[in-house]
C-alpha cells in the first residue's frame, strides 16, 4: 500500500512552500517520523517527516519547486520487503549528486545506439510553477530563457528579463498597455566590484509576505514615549531571584507583552482581523513574538497570553524564541497570532515602524531603552530629570481601526507601564 507524504500548513497565512532539500532518495527504506524532506515558507524552516515506514517509491515534488499545502511530495509503499540498505543522509545526497552531474561525450554509453547520440530527445526545460503557467499564457519557449533558480529552474524573474525588451529595442513612446513594463529607472547596470547575494528561499517567501501586507492594509503609525522607570525597578527588585529560579534573566519585554495583553482587552479591535467586508474581533489573545534567526525573521505564538502571569509570559517568550533558534518549533506555534509585538533589542535605535503580520490588524515595535533627560513636576514646580524613556511605536490597518481607538490602545500601554503593577 502506498501512503502520500503530504505538505502540511506550515503556519497562519501560508499556502505554499519551496522544497529546499531532500533528506532521502527514491528507493531508501524510512521510519516513522524520520525527516524526508526540507521545505522553506515566509513563516518558518521545517523539516517533513515519515507519516509511515517502508520504501520511498516516489519522488513527487522536486528541489527548487514551490508546492501549495496539501500537495503531495512523496509516496511510500508500506509493504515493500525491505531488501536495500537503510536510508541516509549521505546517500541521498550522493543519488542527488550523480543526477545533477552534467553530462558529456565521456559520459554517453558505449551501447547507446549511434542513432540516439546523434540526435538526443529534447529534455522539457525545469521551470517554477508560476514560470511555466505565464510562459504558457504568453506562448513563450522555455527553452530560451536561461535559468538562474535552484537546480537549474527558469524563475518568473527569468521569464520577465526574457520577455522584457532590451533598452534600445524600446520605443520612446510605448502605446498603453494593459500590463505595463519594468520602469527604466529600477534597472540597474552591475559594476565590476559588486556583490551580488541571491535571495534564499525564505527571504523570497518573507519579501511576498511584506509586499503582500503592504498592499492589502493601508498602514497608519502613532508613537507613545514611555517611562519605564517603574519597570526598571520592579525587573530589578526580582532579577536575581527570577533567574536563580528560572534559569534565565528577566527582560523587558514580558512587561510590555502583559500591559499589551491587558490593553487588548480593552481595546479589542485591535485584536481583529479584516475578512471580505467584516472585521472579526477575536475572542482569544495570541500573541505573536516576532524572532530573528540564523535564516530570518519568524513569529512563533504565545497561546492565550492573557491567562499567563508576567513569570508565565516570560517562560513562553524564552522557550518559543529558543526553540525557534533551534529550529524546534512545529508548524502549530507558529499558527493563530491575533497580535504582534517586535523587539529588537538593546540596539533597536529610538523607534521604527514594523509591517502588519497578516491577518492581523496591528504590531507594536519596542524602541530601545535609554536614559533621557525629562520634565517633571517636583514640588509644585517643574524640574529636568533623567529617566529611563522607551518609545512604543503602533502600526495599525485603517481598514479595521481609526485613529481614537488606535490612539487610545497605545496610551493604555503607557499607562499600565508606567504604573508598573505586576506581580511576578
Amino acid at each position: 500500500m502506498s501512503v502520500a507524504v503530504e505538505l502540511p500548513a506550515l503556519g497562519e497565512s501560508v499556502v505554499e512552500g519551496v522544497i529546499s532539500r531532500w533528506l532521502v532518495a527514491a528507493g531508501d527504506r524510512v521510519e516513522v517520523d524520520q525527516p524526508l524532506v526540507e521545505v522553506t515558507t515566509d513563516k518558518v524552516d521545517a523539516e517533513i517527516p515519515a507519516p509511515a515506514a517502508g520504501i520511498v517509491e516516489k519522488i513527487l515534488a522536486e528541489e527548487g519547486e514551490t508546492v501549495p499545502v496539501g500537495a503531495k511530495l512523496a509516496l511510500i509503499d508500506t509493504e515493500a520487503v525491505a531488501e536495500r540498505a537503510p536510508a541516509g543522509r549521505a546517500r541521498g545526497g550522493a543519488r542527488r549528486a550523480a543526477r545533477k552531474a552534467p553530462e558529456g561525450p565521456a559520459e554517453e554509453s558505449a551501447a547507446a545506439p549511434a542513432s540516439e547520440r546523434e540526435a538526443p530527445a529534447r529534455e522539457e526545460p525545469r521551470a517554477t510553477p508560476v514560470a511555466r503557467r505565464m510562459a504558457e499564457a504568453s506562448r513563450v519557449d522555455l527553452g530560451e530563457i536561461e535559468p538562474s533558480g535552484p537546480s537549474g529552474r527558469v524563475t518568473k524573474q527569468d521569464l520577465l528579463r526574457h520577455t522584457r525588451p532590451a533598452p534600445a529595442e524600446r520605443p520612446e513612446r510605448a502605446a498603453p498597455a494593459a500590463r505595463s513594463p519594468r520602469p527604466g529607472y529600477l534597472d540597474y547596470e552591475l559594476q565590476q566590484a559588486d556583490r551580488v547575494i541571491p535571495m534564499t528561499p525564505l527571504r523570497k517567501l518573507v519579501a511576498e509576505h511584506m509586499v503582500l501586507s503592504k498592499r492589502i492594509s493601508p498602514h497608519v503609525g502613532t508613537v507613545a514615549e514611555v517611562d519605564m522607570g517603574g519597570v526598571v525597578r520592579v525587573r530589578d527588585a526580582h532579577k536575581r531571584g527570577f533567574e536563580e529560579a528560572h534559569g534565565f534573566p528577566l527582560s523587558f519585554l514580558p512587561f510590555v507583552v502583559h500591559a499589551t495583553v491587558r490593553a487588548l482587552r480593552e481595546f479589542p479591535r485591535l485584536n481583529a482581523s479584516v475578512l471580505e467586508d467584516a472585521i472579526v474581533e477575536k475572542a482569544d489573545i495570541h500573541i505573536g513574538i516576532a524572532v530573528e534567526t540564523e535564516k530570518g525573521l519568524v513569529v512563533p505564538v504565545v497561546r492565550h497570553a492573557d491567562r499567563l502571569s508576567l513569570a508565565g509570559i516570560a517562560n513562553a517568550v524564552e522557550d518559543l524564541a529558543s526553540r525557534a533558534r533551534s529550529k524546534k518549533l512545529s508548524p502549530d506555534e507558529l499558527k493563530g497570532g491575533t497580535f504582534t509585538i517586535s523587539n529588537p533589542g538593546r540596539k533597536g535605535n529610538l523607534y521604527g515602524f514594523a509591517i502588519i503580520n497578516q491577518p492581523q490588524v496591528g504590531i507594536l515595535r519596542m524602541g530601545e531603552l535609554v536614559k533621557r533627560p525629562v520634565v517633571r513636576t517636583v514640588g509644585g514646580d517643574d524640574a529636568i530629570v533623567i529617566r529611563p524613556t522607551m518609545h512604543l511605536a503602533l502600526s495599525y490597518d485603517h481598514r479595521a481601526v481609526d485613529g481614537a481607538p488606535a490612539n487610545g490602545f497605545l496610551y493604555r500601554v503607557r499607562e499600565l507601564l508606567e504604573e508598573a503593577e505586576f506581580d511576578l
